[in-house]
């Protein structure tokens, strides 16, 4: 009975797997219908210049 319970969700992993791996074989994605680019740009930040700096310390407790 303990080797049944370990076997089964083992099984069925692979069952999972395997019906995933069919599905690419037999569906495969069509190129030209794609609506996303391939490679999104990589946007580099640019340092923002503030005009003053933070301010230092903790805050005042209030009363």
């Amino acid at each position: 009975m303990v080797a049944l319970a370990a076997l089964i969700p083992i099984l069925m992993l692979g069952v999972v797997l395997a019906l995933g791996r069919y599905e690419e074989l037999m569906l495969p994605e069509p190129k030209g219908d794609r609506t996303e680019p391939d490679a999104l740009p990589v946007a580099v930040p640019s340092p923002v210049a503030t005009s003053s700096p933070a301010p230092a310390g903790t805050p005042a407790p209030s009363p």
